[in-house]
């Protein structure tokens, strides 16, 4: 049996260390798979669409600039559920909150293979897009559930799978439209998503650690108004204009609304997010990684698969087909697969800090690397296995930064923080990668083969950044200091077998 505290003060209820009940490790292993499948649906829809976009624009009798719409609903959708359903799994049980993200996951899906119209189209990934919610529902159940040598392997290997999932559906977009039709792009992930419900129904437990009370409500709504003027002028700048009345006042209010809800949350008594956390070096360092390796995750996406399917005749292109560019992505996938693993048992000997700097500096060398050159096929899959080393160390270094540094209650909360910044960087990263490629073309519309070259160098730099957070995240010594002036009361637990 688990045993619970309940604090009188706050009515929070949380689990003493070494007095849960943990998995046997075959239900743990079934717990991580079912985990694993939940994140990998989300990862791969989140970027499935984006080669095909064309392909359903046409379909449904839209343009492609219209169909972009497909995109950018499921971003703002994600970026906004995130956190609040985050929170909710902290309150009400994560397995409760994980069983109705996964069936809002299940209904979007099965109704976006059903649109008959880019308006459906676009209310079926809002609600796909709930899913956002799983990665730090599913952190916050390992933390739970799993015995605390299995923790950090796991939260390793799940936020490789974020990256692996968005890899995946970059490189099996082109071979399921041309073989099948765009709408098995959500047919296919739809079974994964059955799977991933069904496991959480009947083999996940749920968590004896929650934080009872009220959801934010004026947090909730100045948090949405902030992050969707934000991410919505970022996704549409370059389409209405970087200096378009439209684009700066979203800006403008973006900011604003974000810097109002900081002073708001920091008033209320039961925050959405609580602000305080981010004092912490181990959590602010986390959250500066996470958007480095969001906006370097989505350039090489478009940068590659964009100059691998130019023309050979331009001198730079390499002439492959959709399917071609996306096979040369899968060695990123697999570096991804191998280093989420690696970075695990790395954390539970030495800590996040060393492999977070790994990452931050394989994938700065991943970007120099076609800066300099990219005319040979060696430096395309060199500089994307380097990729995917530096991401699937440098996320499952993040997640396991901030789950050291935050009292298991607010898990959740604290991971959806994190979450959101990576989207945020991923938007940043694929609007300037985007501008960066339209503002130089030729005159007859191609991209130049400076726009690679420029797009390359601006990831590295982004990659240097990583690189200078990671120096200042916190080392054992400061870890446990801040762990302990955070209340986490499971820190040794977790870093017992670092």
């Amino acid at each position: 049996m688990s045993a619970t505290t309940q604090n009188p003060a706050t009515g929070s209820i949380s689990t003493q260390p070494g007095e849960t009940a943990k998995a046997p490790r075959a239900r743990g292993t079934a717990i991580i798979l079912f985990l694993s499948l939940g994140g990998l649906s989300f990862a791969v829809l989140q970027s499935l669409v984006a080669p095909a976009l064309s392909t359903i624009g046409n379909d449904l009798g839209v343009t492609t600039s219209d169909a972009s719409w497909v995109l950018t609903a499921y971003l703002l959708s994600a970026s906004v559920l995130t956190p609040i359903l985050g929170r909710l799994g902290d309150m009400v049980g994560k397995r409760k909150i994980m069983i109705i993200v996964l069936s809002l996951l299940l209904v979007g899906t099965v109704l976006a293979a059903l649109a008959p119209n880019l308006g459906v189209l676009i209310i079926a990934r809002i609600l796909q897009g709930a899913a956002g919610a799983v990665m730090p529902l599913s952190i916050g159940i390992v933390r739970d559930e799993l015995p605390k040598d299995r923790v950090s392997v796991t939260i390793g290997l799940l936020s490789a799978i974020f990256g692996i999932g968005a890899g995946v559906g970059i490189v099996a977009a082109g071979p399921i439209v041309e073989a099948l039709s765009w709408h098995w792009l959500f047919w296919l992930p739809a079974i994964l998503v059955v799977i991933a419900l069904l496991g959480a129904i009947f083999g996940i437990p749920e968590s004896p650690v929650r934080t009872p009370g009220r959801l934010d409500i004026a947090g909730t709504g100045i948090l949405s108004v902030g992050l969707v003027s934000l991410l919505l002028a970022i996704s549409e700048g370059e389409k209405w204009g970087w200096g378009d009345g439209k684009t700066i006042g979203l800006i403008v209010l973006g900011a604003v609304a974000l810097i109002v809800f900081v002073f708001v949350e920091l008033r209320v008594k039961e925050p959405l997010i609580d602000v305080r956390l981010f004092k912490h070096r181990g959590v602010w360092t986390a959250h500066v990684v996470a958007l480095a390796f969001g906006f370097a995750m989505f350039g090489t996406f478009i940068l590659v698969p964009t100059l691998l399917q130019l023309p050979t005749v331009l001198g730079y292109g390499f002439g492959k087909s959709v399917s071609e560019a996306g096979l040369y992505l899968l060695p990123t996938v697999v570096a991804m697969v191998v280093a989420g693993v690696v970075a695990g048992m790395l954390i539970r000997r030495i800590g996040p800090k060393i492999p977070m700097l790994i990452g931050g500096v394989a994938v700065t060398i991943a970007f120099l690397l076609p800066a300099l050159g990219h005319n040979e096929s060696w430096q395309i899959l060199l500089s994307g296995v380097l990729t995917g080393i530096g991401i699937g160390m440098a996320l499952a270094a993040c997640s396991n930064a901030i789950v050291e540094a935050v009292p298991a209650k607010q898990t959740g909360e604290a991971i959806s923080a994190n979450t959101v910044i990576r989207t945020v960087g991923s938007s940043i990263g694929t609007a300037v990668i985007a501008a960066l490629i339209s503002s130089n073309v030729s005159a007859q519309g191609a991209p130049l083969d400076q726009a690679f070259t420029i797009g390359f160098w601006v990831s590295a730099g982004v990659g240097v950044l990583a690189i200078l957070a990671a120096l200042v995240a916190p080392g054992v010594r400061a870890r446990r200091r801040e762990a302990a002036e955070a209340g986490v009361d499971d820190f040794e637990e977790l870093a017992a077998h670092a």
